[in-house]
C-alpha cells in the first residue's frame, strides 16, 4: 500500500453514545455546543423514559391504600384482633385463678382457727357482746370479705361430693341420707372447694 493510500484512508470512529460513563459512574452531560451527539437520544424522550416521583405522590398513594385496605390487609387486621382478645381472656382468667390461689392459701391457715370459734359458739363460749364474741365475728367478717364461704347444715340432704360422713346413724326419720350433725364445717373460695364438710349421716331403716 502507497504513502498515499495511507493518508487517504481513515481510522475508524468509535463513539461511545452511552449516558452512563462506565468509569465514573456518573450521567455524561451533552456537547458543549449544546448540540446532542449523533445517535443521542433527544431531550423529550429523555423526560418520558425518566419518572420523577415526588413527595405528593408517594403520600396520596399510601393514603389511598389505608383508605381503601385490601382483602388481605382486612383478614391480617381480623386475626390480629382475634389473637389480642383471646390473649386478654387468657391473661385475665390466669390472673384471677392465681388470686384465688393465693387468697385459698392465706385463708387455709386460718381454717383451724375458724374450727375453734365453731366449737366454743356450740359449747356458749362466745357470750353475746363479749369480746371473745367481738373478735369472732370479726375474723368471720375478715374472711368473708375474700370469698370464703361455708357449708354443711343439719337437715339438708348427704352429698358426697361436699360432705364426708364420719359416722352413719340408721333412722326411720329421714327417706335419704341426710346430714343428722356437722362435725366440721366444710368451705369453699370462689368456684373451688377447700374443704368437706365432716358430718354425721342418717340414713333410711333397713
Amino acid at each position: 500500500m502507497t504513502d498515499e493510500q495511507n493518508q487517504n484512508h481513515e481510522e475508524p470512529v468509535i463513539r461511545d453514545k452511552r449516558r452512563i460513563d462506565p468509569e465514573t459512574g456518573e450521567v455524561r452531560q451533552p456537547a458543549a455546543d449544546g448540540a446532542p451527539e449523533e445517535g443521542a437520544p433527544e431531550a423529550s424522550d429523555l423526560i418520558e423514559d425518566e419518572t420523577e416521583l415526588t413527595v405528593d405522590d408517594i403520600l396520596n398513594a399510601a393514603n389511598a391504600e389505608v383508605q381503601e385496605p385490601s382483602d388481605e390487609h382486612l383478614a391480617d387486621l381480623k386475626r390480629v384482633t382475634a389473637e389480642y382478645a383471646n390473649y386478654r381472656k387468657r391473661t385475665e382468667a390466669n390472673r384471677e385463678i392465681e388470686r384465688e390461689r393465693a387468697v385459698g392459701a392465706a385463708v387455709a391457715v386460718l381454717l383451724p382457727v375458724l374450727d375453734d370459734l365453731d366449737r366454743a359458739e356450740k359449747h356458749g363460749d362466745l357470750e353475746a357482746d363479749s369480746p371473745f364474741a367481738t373478735i369472732a365475728a370479726k375474723l368471720r367478717g375478715a374472711v368473708e370479705k375474700l370469698g370464703l364461704a361455708a357449708f354443711g347444715e343439719v337437715g339438708e340432704p348427704f352429698d358426697p361430693q361436699r360432705h364426708e360422713a364420719i359416722f352413719q346413724q340408721p333412722s326411720d326419720e329421714v327417706e335419704v341420707d341426710t346430714v343428722a350433725d356437722v362435725v366440721e364445717t366444710g368451705y369453699t373460695l370462689g368456684g373451688v372447694q377447700l374443704r368437706a364438710a365432716k358430718v354425721v349421716v342418717k340414713t333410711p331403716a333397713a
